[in-house]
């Protein structure tokens, strides 16, 4: 019942998020307290598990969940500790009939682990008369009570939405045991996030070219579309792109490890973040370059 590699992997992997890793690390005591105590055949009771998670893209809450399926799996609360991540239209079928199916088989291959539902308040539409959300958000709640100790499921998704959402759908609420938020990182937690991303493909800035992207954290966090760690990494493919191209242009001589791990302020400063068209038109709606 060993939970710490577990927390230690969720500490190497996300940067940051300290309240949610707090939280994810009283639920662990908890449901380890509770294993103890089931041992020692004192009174016990099966813990509620299902979860939201909340907070904007890129913040982490889908590697939260695989980490949460791995600590569930190793105390023993689910079978298999298997993550099935899935959004409405996995779930929601297009004519009469077809919803119940598709809920149910991907609910077949959930149990024994999670079910990740990523934006959750999509599966009903109250303003479509013929939406077929209801009926798939029926069958999983049932099977949230009947299947509670074999099959956990987290509902994820923007916060305020999330919050209509319950209010709609009481039964979810009343279903919930955690309610996580993740908060968005900032500006010096996003650079670490980059400088370990390019650690683990074997690249590193040049001292210039950190200084540039520290710039680049800055200015794409005011335009539209950022999603904090998804933009970090789109950005450093494109970034290694252009690197590339620089080397690729200068192939008169002989590249040296060097060459090819260094990242330079050239292949940061290229991107059309910083151009004023850019700047005046937020990107106009085109995400990360």
């Amino acid at each position: 019942m060993e939970i710490a590699p577990v927390l230690a992997q969720l500490d190497r992997e996300l940067i940051g998020l300290m309240p949610v890793k707090t939280r994810i690390r009283e639920i662990a005591s908890l449901l380890l307290i509770e294993r103890i105590r089931q041992k020692m055949a004192l009174a016990t009771t099966f813990p509620t598990l299902h979860m939201s998670f909340t907070g904007n893209p890129g913040t982490g809450k889908t590697t939260v969940a695989l980490r949460m399926a791995g600590i569930l799996h190793r105390l023993g609360f689910v079978r298999r500790g298997h993550v099935i991540s899935v959004t409405r239209d996995d779930l929601v079928g297009q004519y009469i009939g077809h919803t119940a199916p598709k809920t149910k088989e991907i609910l077949k291959k959930a149990m024994g682990g999670v079910l990740f539902i990523d934006e959750a308040y999509y599966l009903y539409r109250p303003e479509n008369e013929r939406d077929y959300g209801q009926e798939a958000i029926e069958i999983l709640l049932q099977m949230m009570e009947a299947q509670r100790e074999d099959l956990v499921v987290i509902l994820a998704g923007y916060g305020d939405r999330m919050e209509k959402f319950f209010q709609s759908n009481p039964g979810f609420r009343s279903r919930i045991g955690h309610h996580i938020d993740f908060p968005d990182y900032s500006e010096a937690e996003l650079l670490a996030i980059a400088q370990l991303m390019l650690e683990e493909q074997h690249y590193r800035f040049s001292p210039k070219a950190r200084e540039a992207f520290e710039h680049y954290i800055a200015v794409r966090k005011t335009q539209p579309l950022f999603s904090n760690a998804r933009s970090i990494r789109n950005a450093l493919d494109r970034i290694r792109l252009r690197q590339a191209n620089r080397l690729v242009a200068n192939l008169d001589r002989v590249l040296t490890g060097e060459d090819v791990m260094s990242i330079e302020a050239d292949d940061v400063l290229a991107s059309r973040v910083f151009s004023k068209a850019a700047r005046e038109t937020g990107l106009n709606g085109k995400g990360d370059a």
